[in-house]
């Protein structure tokens, strides 16, 4: 029988792994991790864990290394429904409430983070096709992504045994199901093309992102994940999870995680059985200030003005890579803080700070064509894409040959559920630079979803050509800080699933 690993061990590998993937293993958990390793270190073929926690010690964690620890230091075992209570609430009242708001735009995007073996989006999806007569008219965009790629290719393979259906009601799995000749259950093919599944990483990966479809959300689920990481790591993550989400928008945790000091930016609202939090900005405080007695009025100011603003140049913005400061050059106090830079709140997440600056920009310089881009960048992570649509029109209508403003463009008309039009707008990115390394990814990802894996691989492996000759540091135009090295991590676990 293997002995427990030694404090001296188990110490300094759950510091490397707080540090590294997030995972909390205070000392009060060192059992679990034991076990964890004990598993982990089979995988990785070391017959006793003393000499793999060695190894894992003596040099930097590989991705590979990462998603096996993660596969056995956390349970991804999940069914359908689970937590039956909040499938209650989000069908009785959370998920009618949104269908109403999004009538007009007949829009729905839902993410399942740390989705596992995909029980969890295909529920939502069967709930959605219980709720939706005409589903078939609405754009649906359920997103499942995990650590995990062996769980994603279970997933995405959408069949299952009986025990994933145990706490499901009499009949569900004939109504939803057809059993298949493994003697396992198939969800129907309508249901299962609602949801796309990808590798995202919630420690290292970035999100919101137009990239990545973690953008403009109307529901994120992020159940039994937040309890594996360290207080700081989770409230960085559930932050980030709040620039996802919409005004009036859900966030989704289990019962174990509910805790209102790690989620002080929502509102909490209560359920029989279960609590979720919602994305509400606080009304801004109505305040006026008293008259000032008639001896205190000053008088006018009859001086000139100084010129407030200079001219910009080209140097002075950019749509990604390095954001400059500086787009409002001011002769600035030294003691007084610099003016707000919208491409600097933009790249920090402040949204609606960003879409106020950058129209002030524009008012001022209505044909700026970089404020352009970002105003409908910036839009389209709000989800307002009629309106981001027609500020990248404008964008392209003052420069053609920018192939950035076509890529955004695609992006923008794949939100809107316009895949074909999206894909004659990245071939016009390729056309304008056929090196163009995220409009190659995203044809492969369009391919892909459409089941069209020959074209899908072809765009795919012309991508990894290109990554090939850029350093693995180098942070990829219009990604919004993905590296080369981390997207060729993706599209080798994405093609791992399909």
């Amino acid at each position: 029988m293997t002995e427990a690993l030694p404090t001296t061990m188990l110490a300094p590998l759950s510091d490397l792994l707080a540090a590294r993937m997030g995972l909390y293993f205070p000392s009060n958990r060192w059992a679990d991790l034991d076990r964890g390793i004990l598993a982990a270190a089979k995988k990785f073929g070391f017959r006793e864990p003393q000499a793999c926690v060695e190894w894992l010690l003596s040099s930097p964690l590989t991705k590979p290394q990462i998603e096996t620890l993660a596969s056995q230091l956390t349970v991804g075992e999940t069914y359908f429904f689970r937590e039956k209570q909040c499938f209650q609430a989000l069908e009785g009242q959370v998920l009618p409430e949104l269908i109403r708001s999004r009538a007009a735009e007949r829009r729905v995007r839902i993410w399942s983070a740390g989705c596992a073996t995909g029980e969890e989006p295909y529920s939502l999806a069967i709930l959605l096709t219980r709720l939706i007569p005409d589903l078939a008219h609405w754009n649906i965009s359920i997103l499942g992504t995990d650590i995990n790629p062996q769980a994603l290719q279970k997933a995405s393979q959408a069949a299952y045994s009986t025990w994933s259906f145990r706490d499901c009601p009499a009949g569900f799995t004939g109504k939803y199901f057809t059993k298949s000749g493994e003697g396992l259950l198939k969800l129907r093919p309508e249901i299962r093309k609602m949801v796309n599944f990808a590798y995202l990483n919630l420690v290292d990966d970035i999100y919101p992102s137009l990239l990545s479809e973690t953008n403009a959300l109307d529901l994120i689920f992020c159940r039994n994940v937040l309890m594996y990481f360290a207080p700081d790591q989770a409230k960085r993550v559930i932050g980030r999870l709040h620039r996802c989400l919409l005004e009036g928008s859900w966030l989704v945790v289990s019962a174990t995680e509910a805790s209102h000091g790690l989620f002080p930016q929502f509102s909490t609202v209560n359920f029989p059985g279960a609590i979720l939090y919602k994305k509400v900005s606080p009304p801004i405080p109505e305040f006026s200030l008293p008259p000032l007695p008639a001896q205190d009025v000053l008088p006018p100011f009859t001086q000139d003005l100084p010129e407030f603003l200079s001219p910009l140049d080209e140097a002075d913005v950019a749509l990604s890579g390095d954001r400059p400061t500086g787009v409002f050059k001011t002769e600035a106090a030294p003691d007084e803080p610099p003016p707000a830079d919208p491409f600097v709140d933009y790249a920090e997440g402040r949204f609606e700070q960003a879409a106020a600056g950058v129209r002030e920009l524009l008012s001022g310089e209505p044909h700026h064509v970089k404020a352009m881009a970002l105003l409908a960048r910036i839009l389209a992570n709000q989800g307002q894409l009629v309106e981001a649509r027609e500020w990248c029109d404008k964008a392209i209508g003052v420069e053609k040959l920018d192939p950035a403003f076509h890529y955004l463009r695609a992006t923008i008309l794949q939100e809107q559920g316009e895949a074909e039009d999206a894909a004659v707008a990245l071939q016009r990115a390729l056309y304008l630079d056929h090196r163009f390394v995220l409009a190659h990814f995203a044809l492969g990802n369009l391919h892909r979803v459409a089941g069209r894996h020959r074209e899908a691989e072809k765009h795919f492996k012309n991508t990894l050509q290109l990554l090939k000759e850029r350093p693995q540091e180098e942070i990829l135009a219009e990604s919004e800080g993905i590296t080369a090295g981390r997207l060729r991590e993706v599209i080798e676990r994405t093609r791992i699933f399909d």
